[in-house]
């Protein structure tokens, strides 16, 4: 009988140990769900501003020139408007958030001025920004970081000089999936 009894205590000391290996996988998981976000929006902050400073490179290669903003994101990799061929940009970045490289485009007429996400999460990183992304404190969502190229090389998020600014997806068949208008100063 008191082997019995043994048997019904170990029993339920292993019980309790499964449970208490589930709840600290459990909390562990969350954590890890936790890093691996944040450390996407560091990816994402590393990739925008790449694609930024691309943009503004390109646009303060020839300060004269008619055409001083790409139409396309690949004219960052191969600058053809010089004798030699200029890279602005080594590589095309994906998106950390999506995944792919679907960038959304921020148009002024033809031109890219800048870039932003499609992810429609809201950031876990809300203050502590770089000067160059302080306008990305208490966003909504990480389509909300507007990765847009100033020709002074700062300011996140701030508008263009003049003109409409449009946002569109950047889809094989270029078509604009919607249009947004932006307030200015």
């Amino acid at each position: 009988m008191n082997g019995r009894r043994q048997a019904g205590y170990t029993y339920l000391l292993l019980l309790f140990g499964v449970a208490a290996m589930g709840l600290v996988t459990a909390v562990a998981a969350e954590n890890w769900g936790v890093l691996a976000q944040r450390e996407r929006e560091r990816e994402l902050l590393f990739a925008g501003n790449q694609y930024r400073e691309a943009l503004r490179r390109y646009h303060a290669a020839i300060p004269e020139a008619a055409q001083r903003h790409p139409t396309k994101l690949e004219q960052l990799l191969e600058d053809t408007r010089f004798a030699g061929t200029r890279r602005h940009l080594r590589q095309p970045y994906r998106d950390p958030m999506t995944g792919e490289a679907d960038w959304v485009l921020l148009r002024q007429g033809e031109s890219i001025i800048g870039v932003h996400s499609r992810a429609s999460g809201r950031p876990l990183k809300q203050a502590g920004f770089e000067p160059r992304d302080d306008g990305f404190a208490g966003a909504a969502s990480y389509a909300d970081w507007k990765f847009i190229a100033q020709p002074d090389g700062g300011g996140a998020q701030a508008a263009p000089a003049a003109g409409k600014l449009e946002s569109s997806a950047n889809s094989p068949s270029g078509q604009a999936a919607f249009h947004i208008s932006v307030a200015r100063p």
